[in-house]
């Protein structure tokens, strides 16, 4: 077990202690940083529980903490690969090759529950006061309880999407349902809505997660409330519905990203980018303002060679410039050798392709930057509601159809690009083809100056303007993270703890 950040172990009157577990995944991970970031800088104490392997991805985010003299403490836990069948150093999701590896990932990351109580009965002089842990984390329900400590979960979903998750998870809606593509209504929702099961999230098979599934429902049941990286006045009526609907409270904090201030730290989210920051910037600052269309896809979306050629000639025959993010995996060498055939030359006055990880984030913030073809997962999607911009959408998997439908129906600041049918994660072969054609009209369409886009345009920048008043001192996001302090605060300071004789932690209200 190893530990490096400014955690410290004050006693007496405590600060509340923040255990933070998240999923090991770069899209879950990324907005639980931010969320130990806003947690510190407004008084709290965080331990963030990571294994080695996703530790040396967070270098960047402990220097970072650490130099603004955060309390915030990266946990190392070792991860037990090699026991449960996994590659040496295969811990996290975007390290698994195969679907059929997934429950052995599950059930090796469920192992970790011993070692972390064994760290956290160990802090007795700054004892736990609260558990944020991914909502697939469920073992993490039993910890807490012997603890006699709150709770809280975290999926990365906004409130949307969150409930519609809880409705039809919780209430079976596709259990019987045959037909994938059939319009079923989802009843309890607070406006009309239909979807499909082949759109929504977790309605796909994979060995062993059936029962994964069924055991972070009944945990979820047991939790003390969830936190939501999104802000009230994007989506009163369904954070509202979702606190109705599951009788917990529901913390909007977000956008959590907006926790970052300056290019520097910006960069330093996630991972190490893969290019040099001050060329994409140099790059940025040469071109006019509102006119690159910026194409990413998130860590987990895997694009058949063909496709990317494809939305490649697509952005080609936009005349438009853009900046163009490709992870390709195990498949690069098949693109490279494309993108080598004289694409990358034809564009070069107009076109920037990075390779890998970029700095999102710090992309979309710039002035340049006047549309997001995104993946609608939710970091990119409130990453791309705080820089007002509007989006592209191009959803994939799980609740991004989910999202498109919040950013095209609801909040009227992203238009589809034509996707027809869903790309399960891990199998890429079923990816139904967006031609260059739609490519090319939904950019142009996006970047022109039409009245319609010019609409989307004031109406993402306004989302934008909520969303800072949101973050800020007074906004309905800042109240909610210092009340969610000051809550476990007063729960901390009302409790004590003595050792038994074999050395557990017992909790008792003093």
């Amino acid at each position: 077990m190893t530990f490096t950040g400014s955690g410290d172990g004050q006693s007496g009157s405590a600060r509340a202690h923040f255990v933070l577990v998240p999923m090991l995944a770069q899209g879950h991970t990324i907005p639980m940083t931010d969320m130990a970031r806003l947690l510190a800088e407004h008084g709290a104490q965080v331990s963030f529980i990571t294994t080695p392997v996703n530790a040396s991805r967070l270098a960047g985010f402990a220097a970072d903490v650490e130099a603004a003299g955060l309390a915030v403490r990266l946990v190392e836990l070792h991860f037990p690969s090699a026991k449960f069948g996994l590659p040496d150093g295969c811990e996290n999701l975007d390290m698994i090759q195969s679907t059929d590896l997934l429950s052995n990932f599950m059930d090796a990351i469920a192992a970790l529950q011993e070692p972390l109580k064994a760290y956290l009965h160990e802090q007795q002089r700054s004892p736990p006061s609260c558990i944020i842990s991914d909502l697939i984390h469920w073992w993490t329900g039993d910890i807490a309880r012997e603890l006699g400590i709150p709770r809280l979960t975290f999926s990365g979903f906004c409130g949307f999407s969150s409930l519609i998750r809880y409705i039809t998870y919780h209430n079976n809606v596709f259990q019987n349902v045959k037909d994938e593509n059939e319009l079923i209504t989802i009843t309890g929702f607070p406006t009309p809505l239909e979807l499909t099961k082949a759109k929504c999230p977790g309605n796909f098979c994979i060995p062993g997660m059936e029962q994964i599934r069924k055991k972070f429902l009944e945990e979820e049941l047991k939790s003390d409330g969830e936190v939501i990286n999104s802000f009230q006045e994007l989506e009163t009526l369904y954070i509202e519905s979702f606190e109705q609907t599951t009788k917990k409270k529901i913390w909007a904090v977000g956008p959590m990203c907006l926790c970052h201030r300056d290019n520097n730290t910006m960069a330093a989210r996630g991972n190490k980018a893969s290019m040099d920051e001050a060329q994409c910037l140099q790059w940025l600052d040469s071109m006019k303002p509102g006119s690159v269309v910026f194409v990413s896809f998130g860590s987990l979306a895997c694009t058949t060679p063909q496709q990317l050629v494809e939305l490649g000639l697509g952005l080609e025959t936009s005349r438009k410039p853009f900046i163009w993010v490709i992870k390709a995996g195990a498949k690069l060498p098949e693109v490279e050798e494309w993108l080598a055939d004289e694409f990358e030359e034809r564009v070069k006055n107009r076109g920037m392709v990075i390779r890998g990880w970029a700095p999102q984030l710090m992309i979309l913030q710039h002035q340049a930057v006047g549309g997001f073809m995104t993946h609608c997962g939710w970091n990119s999607t409130i990453e791309g509601i705080c820089a007002g911009v509007p989006m592209i959408t191009w959803p994939h998997f799980g609740e991004q159809f989910l999202n498109e439908k919040l950013l095209v129906d609801v909040l009227k600041i992203g238009m589809e690009v034509g996707v027809k049918g869903v790309t399960q994660w891990g199998s890429e072969n079923q990816e139904v083809m967006v031609t260059r054609d739609e490519v090319q009209k939904a950019v142009n369409t996006l970047m022109d100056e039409g009245a319609a886009a010019e609409e989307m345009r004031v109406r993402a920048k306004d989302c934008a303007i909520k969303a800072r008043r949101a973050f800020d001192e007074g906004g309905s996001s800042n109240d909610n993270i210092r009340l969610l302090i000051q809550e476990m605060e007063i729960k901390t300071n009302a409790c004590g703890s003595v050792v038994d004789t074999d050395g557990n932690k017992l909790s008792f209200l003093v």
